[in-house]
């Protein structure tokens, strides 16, 4: 018998889609198109940061003469580039823990930095949309991830309380910021492996999305 209130929330980029990798992809290719250094390294300090934390990152680095629009604009018409060819790669696991939990009745959310209305665009070309009962971009709030702000706001439009909440992350600021929330984080990493604060802000960690499926299902199930 499962949990009475239990709900699971999930970041997106880094977590269902195997994304940041090609975002990486599209800054580097950029980046080395007009010789700007270090983009790799000031990228992944971007993972888990929504659109105006990315920018004041990248003006921290570089100075604010750095033509952020215009980087911005080509790394994303690159990015799209790609995707409309190929299609947004989706992490293993993903469907298969959606719809595990989707008939389990356990309501699901989706708290994501990047911009609602992308968030929505890529969740309903790959079909996903529909699994979730809210989702919330980082637009909609002045604080990204690392703050709580994100998380607390998807709990509060879900109905359900942090602490019955599972977050299922990739990223340091994501992991932090489900933490500060009050919800039991669930770290899959992706770019970045898991440090000795992931492991202690987890309440576990996981090579990937089956993984965790087989965790919840255990937790449900009262097993752990």
């Amino acid at each position: 018998m499962k949990e009475p209130g239990i709900a699971v929330i999930f970041d997106m980029d880094g977590t269902i889609f195997d994304s940041e990798r090609l975002v990486l992809d599209c800054w580097e290719s950029i980046g080395k198109r007009y010789g700007i250094p270090d983009i790799g390294e000031v990228f992944m300090r971007c993972i888990g940061t929504n659109k105006v934390r990315t920018r004041e990152i990248v003006d921290e680095h570089y100075g604010k003469m750095f033509p952020y629009e215009k980087f911005s604009a080509e790394s994303s018409v690159l990015f799209h580039e790609i995707t409309e060819k190929e299609g947004l790669p989706v992490k293993a696991g993903a469907r298969e823990i959606l719809t595990y939990l989707r008939e389990e009745k356990i309501p699901l959310g989706l708290a994501s930095s990047t911009r609602l209305a992308v968030v929505t665009q890529e969740l309903k070309d790959a079909g996903l949309y529909e699994y979730f009962q809210t989702v919330v971009g980082g637009d909609l709030l002045k604080n990204s991830k690392p703050a709580p702000d994100i998380y607390l706001m998807t709990c509060e439009r879900m109905g359900v309380p942090p602490e019955k909440s599972y977050a299922i992350e990739d990223s340091y600021n994501g992991i932090r910021s489900a933490h500060s929330a009050g919800l039991h984080p669930v770290m899959v990493p992706d770019m970045m492996p898991a440090t000795e604060e992931m492991r202690d802000l987890s309440e576990a960690v996981f090579e990937d999305l089956f993984q965790v499926k087989e965790y919840l299902e255990k937790m449900l199930k009262g097993v752990i």
